[in-house]
């Protein structure tokens, strides 16, 4: 039986089976799945069980619903999808057995994030210049895409923010978001290699960026 794990800022808040046609989420009352948040429409998106295969619908939302960082009206899911709904992302598993580990989740923002330095790059509106992505390279989320399409985006594991790529009207930066949580001095974010540093650095095409021991290709989207 397949089952959505839900998470919010990267911390699993709570498994659901899909045990029934479809589920429904959204702010309202009377939805299977009801979520708190005002980025949420009050009928926002619908899982749909259709023989073997399971589909996400968005439901008209404002803020609309997101497959592995990219807007979605209907599509297919398959294993280790994931769907965003307002502030939270649902993972998709086919086998209600399949084992998870919290450290999979990575997030991208799909709200515009504080930058924290002194001098940040200044942001395009995203109008008219390049579109990149970060395609991921191994572990469980594996050949998943996410599209670069704010102005910041934050990429981290376990609710913890490691870098963040910012869309400028010179191209693509990132830097490195200090934290005392980190466990291992490998876990430190890195391009190509090379440390990565508070000091915004430009991304170039097929650049790769490695957090929490998962590495990432960034490219830009032709």
């Amino acid at each position: 039986m397949p089952k959505l794990i839900m998470t919010l800022d990267g911390a699993i808040i709570r498994e659901f089976m899909i045990d029934k046609d479809s589920i429904s989420i959204g702010r309202k009352h009377g939805n299977d799945i009801q979520l708190n948040d005002l980025t949420v429409s009050g009928r926002h998106a619908l899982f749909t069980v259709m023989g073997e295969n399971t589909y996400v619908d968005d439901l008209g939302s404002t803020n609309g619903t997101l497959l592995n960082g990219g807007r979605v009206s209907k599509s297919i899911l398959t294993h280790s999808d994931v769907v965003q709904i307002g502030n939270y992302q649902f993972t998709y598993f086919q086998n209600e057995d399949e084992e998870y580990e919290p450290t999979m989740f990575l997030r991208a923002e799909i709200e515009d994030t504080q930058i924290m330095e002194a001098n940040p790059p200044k942001p395009s509106d995203a109008k008219g210049e390049p579109l990149a992505a970060v395609k991921i390279l191994n572990g469980p989320l594996k050949s998943k895409v996410l599209e670069l399409r704010k102005p910041f985006n934050t990429l981290g594991f376990n609710g913890i923010k490691m870098a963040m790529i910012a869309r400028t009207t010179e191209g693509y930066t990132v830097t490195a978001i200090k934290s005392n949580k980190l466990r291992r001095s490998n876990d430190n974010p890195n391009v190509n290699g090379e440390p990565l540093t508070e000091k915004a650095m430009m991304l170039k095409d097929h650049d790769v960026l490695e957090l929490a021991q998962t590495q990432m290709e960034f490219f830009y989207i032709s």
